[in-house]
């Protein structure tokens, strides 16, 4: 199966690091050092090479280096389905990032036609006890994995969304003033809905095929109590935003729509709500999951994601770290993989590149 591997990296101005170039192969990336070396830094770096904010959705003024503020830059040599691409995304005093593939400005979506990056990072650890806006976030990333367009849709949808909020707000009631507006909002929020229930199947299909020491999770999509009515088509959804003004104008927001959607799981072989588990076994779902995505991208894209695991094997006790590490390298990911000590990565051994970070000196 041909690769999908960043080769070259490098780095300007970007959160900790002034200045940085690396070179790899398509193997895993085990990084190491103390903690505040950077290491975090770095995958973050990598995740910007997919559509979005990245894996910690900070600002562009966020990640630029402290005192000189002078904005930053990332540059990547990318191999991709037998391909070369170089990449370049940046940010000038805080401005909206930049992209750049093979010398010719584009767009964010472009970025996710070209690579697929999978990221797992401890703030995730909470995501099924947290509110349903972290679940929502984490499934339309695996959606966007799959379909680099969902962005777009996403995108239409709040947009329109908050010019409607707008309204409701200022209690406005001029029929006319709505009805463009739910009209894009009932069309992107059917597409959004698709996307999202496509990825499920996906889901459950490699879940299903794979032989893994890690638990199956059974998904599905729910909506707030009280909403049972919540449609999904384009005409039933733009028939109940219209339905709905008076409703949503007391309260002040828009009640009805994909927006609040939820993600449930349940922990297959115990027939147990995922947020009723244990944290092992909620970490050892979400590991499950990033496993299946990447496994069903193989298929989908054509060879796997690049997976960024910061500090997940300090999480994680030595059989199930072996038994990640085993699924890493029988699925040919180039993983980025960041702990505090080597030993940490010891059952991996020579399949992957150690990469051992320090401090920079200030």
């Amino acid at each position: 199966m041909p690769g999908l591997a960043v080769t070259e990296l490098t780095l300007s101005h970007f959160r900790s690091h002034k200045s940085l170039r690396l070179s790899f192969d398509e193997r895993p990336i085990a990084i190491h050092g103390p903690n505040g070396a950077g290491k975090t830094n770095l995958i973050e770096a990598v995740s910007l090479l997919s559509p979005g904010r990245g894996l910690r959705r900070a600002s562009a003024e966020d990640m630029t280096r402290r005192p000189e503020a002078l904005g930053w830059k990332v540059s990547a040599v990318l191999q991709s389905l037998n391909q070369t691409h170089e990449l370049q995304t940046w940010s000038e005093n805080g401005s909206t990032r930049q992209v750049r593939i093979d010398g010719k400005t584009a767009t964010q979506t472009a970025l996710g036609r070209i690579a697929r990056v999978l990221w797992l990072i401890p703030s995730m650890d909470r995501l099924w006890i947290e509110g349903a806006e972290g679940r929502r976030r984490f499934l339309d990333r695996m959606t966007l994995s799959f379909e680099p367009n969902h962005a777009d849709a996403t995108l239409t949808y709040e947009k329109a969304m908050r010019e409607r909020n707008r309204l409701l707000k200022d209690q406005i009631q001029d029929p006319a003033w709505y009805s463009a507006l739910e009209i894009q909002m009932a069309k992107a929020g059917s597409v959004i809905h698709t996307n999202r229930q496509n990825t499920l199947i996906l889901l459950s299909a490699a879940q299903h095929e794979a032989e893994t020491s890690f638990p199956t999770a059974d998904l599905s999509l729910s909506h707030p109590v009280g909403s049972s009515d919540a449609p999904e088509e384009e005409d039933s959804l733009l028939l109940a935003l219209q339905g709905s003004r008076m409703r949503d104008m007391a309260a002040g927001r828009t009640l009805i729509g994909p927006h609040r959607t939820d993600m449930g799981a349940v922990y297959r072989a115990k027939n147990v709500e995922a947020r009723d588990c244990s944290t092992g076994e909620q970490k050892a779902l979400l590991v499950s999951l990033i496993l299946a995505n990447a496994r069903a991208l193989a298929d989908e894209f054509g060879a796997p994601p690049i997976l960024l695991l910061d500090e997940v094997a300090a999480h994680l006790d030595k059989d199930r770290r072996a038994a990640l590490y085993n699924e890493i390298i029988t699925l040919g990911a180039q993983a980025w993989m960041t702990g505090t000590e080597p030993e940490l990565f010891e059952a991996i051994g020579d399949h992957a590149t150690y990469l051992k970070i320090l401090p920079e000196a200030s």
